[in-house]
């Protein structure tokens, strides 16, 4: 029953989990409950903790469908735990879609029709009163009806529901789950619901809102402190408090309550930020159509899938997704994009059976016909109706569905870090536990031994625990991250991921997105191609001639874009704005009024300047001023328009001169796309030529066309017409070649990065060869590298999907392409000599390509991601599997985009930096004021800054401990401890101070080749730390042993005075006078005490690393200034004795002689230490790393591995005479072949 009965959510998704059924079982939870009355509550916080074992030791299992617990795993590498309540609610149906007035009879539980159907048994199940009181009323209306039970859970916002046809729990996303098609949406979903039906889909889809509840100051406290740092925390305090450490006790107490407020005071303020974002949508007034034909005004809160919402003409903010029914949208879609150029949306094409083909009419998707939806917490600016028909829009989806809310939800429930710094950091907390158990065993044995009170064998037998497991740790090593965050604000980057700077220290991939990234974010118009007759014209500088004005290719120029006025401004895409201004035509749009007393929708019309036309002869007084005005004009109206499509490349506009009976279509895109659109005799012969001499130089080169539609094409018929029948059989006119120039900084600082061994790739959206050709310019690519370009083709006709390659262009130089040199520096971080330079190559693709040779290519896929630098044309969810790939072989990945369509990317890198200040930022990691790529190196140097803080920091932590772990256990030996103000004095002001400012060092003020480790478990790193801990162990042991060997020595009393020989008589006489109950005064607490407190300035010292990733430690001056003010309060009250201060700290007087021999101790142990470090930094990174991976083992990363192997392989890289081909059954594991082209 267990595999039988486990189920899988979200298959294939990101959130994808397995479900496992539970019922209560009552004998277990009264078990469970007597359990926790025993351990005084501490049961009740490990389960807390641990959602699997509270399930399993509370539940018994069951199945699915009669579960009252649901327990959770996420199938990705984290494999978190969580569980959640199946709720039952009564509902008059069981399907939401259903239209309950059409229903005669009570619906049957087997309908392959009602996916929700459940029994109508309780299944033992007490019925939820909450949940099934909105119900109620329905129930009453339809008393015909019997009610339905219906079983869900809510999880991560999203609720969940049984459904009985699969047999397994799923999600009501809206109207997508019933696959509609196009003509469907406009014949059946177009008129609106009844109120019933609303309040009836309201009961499965909820309320109309992102709630992001901000919790309370009290839940957020409570969920904080049962942190279980913070139970270790406030365990120590009521230890010490019952040792009388009260001082101690207090401290801690204070800086865990500063801690807890920080913490609180950080995560209120992002729910409240992100609240604020959320709730601009959240409630506003929207009119919708009943199926009567009444307009409603309603509560947006109210609308559930299925609606039909009036968008109002003067805008409003979407408070749901809802698809364009009829009429045209000017929308800001900066929310979700990053851009704030409006984009027009136009109503769903409604293909008629008698004029369209059945595979026009395709289901709707929100992917698929973005151009025709209007997303959640877009800005509707303004919108274009006409007389007797709205602009109406069907509801979608609600709520978390919505686009916006995926992308609330993202950030509300992120998946953890993955780390390697963090697992190793509770590696390293266990190891210390381990070694606190051994301390633990050895007090409990040393006091039975000597007949200590139990009272006094539990306090200081755990009192070890909570000395070798710092609490102070949690602060010390958030303070790096913090001090690196205020450094990154000073330089303009902004984060809100704190946890991703350390992570940003180990990037050695960076993806760039070309426009307005690596390049200006404006395009100038560098110039123009026209075709006459099949052949091109020279170039000219621009269209702006008088001989040119009634030219088919200006006339595409002025119609073919998707410019709108906004407030009197022409406003749209950067491209069309300066092709349009630079024919310098005038615009003008419809009015409201005139659109409202038209019953067709007035055109925008487009008209050259006056200076540009030929003079008209003047008119003769007896003919009509108007018509002379009219047949003297010359102006263009724009009929319809298709949007540009990502997808398509292209976009096309049907319009009309006035006065012609014909109309003609225009078409810009891609030149590629443009020409094979055209007749083949239009094309001129050396097109290829021409486009690849202008891609090669950088430049982004567009095609027009145009073609004259026939006369039967009415207004009417081109409303409804499919743009494929428009797209075809055109003539081409022309390029307009655009310059896009590379920023001042990208050159240098891709330089900058190349030099640390970081990887650079471009992932744009545009053309292949310009691309390439950027890639060039910028040093991306050498000059000398080869460039071999990847075209992919999918399975047609029975064949296999194949690649062919071919070279960009020819190298200067030509090599044997066998001798490729696949750089393995990063293998062991070992920096060979390069004996001869050896040309590189670089792959290109295009998303196309990307999208078959991942489907079909899986195995050639992460070869070709270990030396693709550029991914043209690529959309935005493949910018996002590029990551992944990248990823997929352990490349640490940092993506840099302006936000513009790489939101998904820039989220799924470990360090994404958005160069965009808009709201698509809350996606990015990271966002850069400065608009440009020097941001990037920034970064990735105060991310190593922090790394390397992180790891001073925790080998500091670890010696503090393990310094004062040895003092008293060595003090143990003699029942003896460490005074209560020399703990306060050890961990307050020198641990404290020191850790707190040597987190400080600035970052190194340039990138190296080497990357700091990611993890502490690495040879160089635990080998200092024992190193360290065996030296202070000796020099604390050798104290320890010595003063028991002086001439002077004796047991301590209040009236032993060593320091003044002439008392040494009266020893024996005051021997047993006053009793220290703690025994805490005597020699060896006193020469332990100096010793380890000198100890732990040495190791803050020595572990505090400078060069090559941080500043030199003598530059971070608070570091310097409290180490060396401790270095002469410490010298100070060791030689010249202070009564009030030896008081306060317990420390008892000495002879000057064996003072002299402590300060040799300490000088002896301060220059071992400081050898000890720099003969690992010198000499053990080498030799540990020929030691830890020699080159037969295989390197940990995946990228190593295969690097490795390519190098030996003598079909890599393929040739230009290859093609390679997908097998259908792969026979040796690999799923290609290559073959060679005869």
């Amino acid at each position: 029953m267990e595999k039988e009965d486990l189920k899988v959510l979200n298959k294939g998704e990101e959130e994808e989990m397995e479900l496992q059924g539970y019922r209560l079982c009552r004998w277990r939870v009264a078990l469970v409950g007597l359990g926790v009355l025993c351990t005084g509550g501490f049961l009740l916080l490990l389960l807390y903790w641990m959602p699997e074992w509270c399930v399993k030791s509370t539940c018994t299992r069951t199945t699915a469908r009669d579960a009252e617990v649901v327990l959770l795993r996420s199938t990705d590498e984290f494999r978190r735990w969580f569980l959640a309540r199946v709720r039952v609610m009564l509902a008059p149906g069981s399907n939401p879609f259903h239209s309950l007035e059409t229903r005669t009879t009570s619906p049957s539980p087997s309908s392959p029709s009602c996916p929700f159907s459940s029994p109508h048994l309780a299944n033992g199940h007490n019925l939820n009163p909450s949940d099934g009181g909105p119900a109620q009323e329905l129930i009453r209306k339809f008393a015909d009806y019997q009610p339905t039970q219906i079983r869900y859970f809510t999880f991560h916002s999203t609720t969940y529901y049984w459904i009985d046809g699969v047999q397994n729990f799923g999600v009501l996303n809206g109207l997508g789950d019933l696959q509609v098609s196009c003509s469907t949406l406009h014949s059946e979903h177009s008129l609106g619901l009844t109120r019933n039906q609303q309040e009836y889909r309201r009961l499965f889809f909820g309320v109309n809102e992102i709630a992001v509840k901000v919790p309370s100051v009290f839940k957020l406290l409570i969920k904080e402190v049962l942190n279980p740092f913070y139970i270790f925390q406030l365990f120590s305090v009521i230890l010490w408090s019952a040792d009388e450490y009260y001082y101690y006790a207090v401290a801690i107490l204070f800086m865990s309550v500063i801690s807890i407020a920080t913490s609180l005071y950080t995560i209120k303020k992002q729910y409240i930020m992100l609240h604020d974002m959320v709730a601009t949508h959240s409630t506003v007034r929207v009119s919708v159509c009943r199926a009567n034909n009444e307009i409603e005004e309603i509560l947006s809160t109210d609308l559930v899938p299925g609606d039909v919402m009036v968008i109002p003409s003067n805008g409003t903010i979407m408070p749901c997704d809802a698809v364009l029914v009829s009429g045209t949208c000017i929308v800001n879609e900066s929310m979700l994009t990053g851009e704030s150029v409006p984009v027009t949306k136009i109503n769903l094409p409604n293909p008629l059976p008698g004029e369209m083909g059945e595979e026009t009419d395709c289901v709707y998707s929100t992917e698929e016909h973005k151009r025709h939806t209007l997303f959640c917490g877009t800005n509707v600016i303004q919108t274009r109706f006409y007389t007797g028909d709205l602009v109406k829009a069907v509801v979608v989806s609600t709520g978390f569905s919505t686009a916006k809310g995926q992308l609330v939800r993202s950030i509300l429930y992120p998946k953890p870090t993955d780390f390697k710094l963090y697992r190793d950091a509770y590696l390293f907390l266990l190891c210390l536990v381990a070694i606190a158990g051994i301390g633990f065993v050895y007090s409990i044995v040393l006091s039975v031994l000597n007949k200590v009170s139990a009272k006094t064998i539990i306090i200081e037998s755990l009192d070890i625990i909570t000395i070798t497991v710092p609490p102070a740790l949690p602060a010390a090593m958030t303070a790096g991250i913090v001090y690196a965050q205020r450094r990154l604000k000073r330089l303009g980057i902004f984060c809100i991921s704190p946890q991703r700077i350390n992570i940003c220290g180990q990037l050695n991939l960076v993806c760039f997105d070309k426009t307005g990234t690596l390049t200006e974010d404006g395009l100038d118009l560098w110039g123009v191609q026209r075709v006459e007759n099949g052949s091109f014209h020279p170039s000219e500088e621009n269209a702006y001639k008088e001989n040119l004005v009634k030219s088919q290719f200006v006339a595409c120029m002025a119609t073919c874009h998707s410019l709108t006025k906004i407030e009197g401004q022409l406003s749209g895409d950067p491209l069309d704005l300066k092709m349009f201004e630079a024919i310098g035509w005038i615009l003008e749009e419809a009015t409201e009024e005139e659109t409202s007393l038209h019953n067709r929708i007035m055109p925008t019309v487009v008209r050259p300047p006056k200076q540009l036309l030929p003079p008209q002869p003047a008119a003769s007084p007896e003919q009509d001023m108007e018509l002379y005005a009219l047949s003297s004009a010359y102006e263009i109206g724009i009929v319809r328009q298709f949007p540009f499509s990502s997808a398509l490349q292209r976009m096309c506009v049907v319009a009309r001169l006035l006065g012609e009976k014909r109309m003609d279509a225009y078409t810009k895109g891609a030149p590629e796309v443009v020409a094979s659109l055209c007749k083949k005799d239009t094309v001129p012969d050396d097109f290829a030529e021409v486009l690849e001499g202008y891609t090669k130089q950088g430049f982004r080169v567009i095609a027009l066309a145009h073609r004259r539609l026939e006369s039967k094409l009415t207004w009417h018929k081109v409303q409804n017409i499919n743009r494929d029948h428009i797209e075809a059989n055109m003539e081409f006119l022309g390029l307009i070649i655009m310059q896009n120039k590379l920023k001042a900084e990208t050159p240098a600082v891709l330089q900058d990065l190349h030099r640390a061994s970081i990887r650079t790739v471009m992932v744009t959206g545009d053309n292949m060869l310009t691309a390439i050709s950027v890639a060039r310019d910028c040093g991306m690519i050498a000059p000398r590298d080869t460039v071999i370009i990847a075209d992919a083709l999918p399975p047609h006709d029975g064949q296999a999907a194949k690649i062919t390659w071919r070279y960009a262009d020819k190298p200067s130089k030509t090599s044997r392409m066998e001798d490729v040199n696949i750089s393995l520096d990063d293998v062991c971080h070992v920096d060979e000599p390069k004996t001869e330079k050896k040309e590189l190559y670089h792959f290109a693709m295009n998303g196309k390509s990307f999208a078959i040779i991942s489907e079909h290519f899986p195995d050639m896929l992460q070869k070709l991601v270990l030396h693709g630098t550029v991914f043209a044309r690529m959309a935005p969810d493949q910018k996002t599997q590029l990551i992944e790939a990248l990823q997929g072989v352990d490349y640490f990945v940092g993506m840099c985009g302006d936000g513009a369509n790489d939101c998904g990317a820039l989220k799924r890198a470990h360090g994404g930096i958005s160069l965009s200040e808009l709201e698509a930022s809350v996606a990015s990691p990271f966002t850069s004021r400065t608009p440009n790529i020097s941001c990037v190196p920034n970064l990735i140097k105060e991310g190593r800054a922090a790394l390397i803080t992180s790891f001073c920091v925790f080998k500091f932590m670890a010696l503090y401990s393990i310094i004062q772990y040895i003092s008293v256990t060595l003090l143990y030996s003699i029942l003896s401890n460490l005074g209560d103000f020399q703990f306060l004095f050890i961990d307050i002001a020198i641990i404290l101070l020191i850790v707190f400012t040597m987190s400080l060092n600035p970052a190194w003020k340039e990138l190296v080749s080497r990357r700091p480790p990611s993890g502490l478990i690495s040879g160089p790193l635990l080998f200092s730390v024992l190193t360290q801990i065996l030296i202070c162990l000796g020099f604390q042991t050798i104290t320890f042993l010595w003063v028991r060997q002086q001439s002077w020595y004796t047991v301590w009393t209040p009236l032993t005075d060593v320091c003044n020989v002439s008392s040494h008589t009266n020893v024996s006489e005051h021997n047993d006078t006053e009793v220290d109950d703690h025994n805490i005064q005597n020699y060896e607490n006193t020469s332990l005490f100096y010793v380890s407190s000198f100890q732990y300035l040495v190791v803050a010292i020595v572990f505090s690393k400078g060069k090559p990733f941080r500043q030199p430690s003598y530059k971070n001056w608070p570091f310097m200034l409290s180490a060396l003010s401790l270095y002469v309060f410490l010298l100070f009250i060791m030689f010249y004795p202070v009564k009030g201060i030896d008081d306060f700290l317990e420390i008892v007087c000495v002879p000057f002689e064996w003072k002299i021999k402590l300060f040799i101790i300490i000088l002896v142990n301060a220059s071992v230490s400081v050898v000890a470090e720099g003969c690992i930094d010198l000499r053990a990174y080498k030799c540990l790393s020929r030691l830890c991976c020699p080159s037969k083992i295989t390197p940990k990363a995946r990228y190593m591995h295969l690097a490795q192997e390519l190098r030996v392989d003598p079909d890599w890289p393929p040739k230009p005479t290859t093609t390679t081909e997908a097998k259908s059954c792969p026979a040796n594991g690999s799923n290609y072949q290559i073959m060679i082209n005869s």
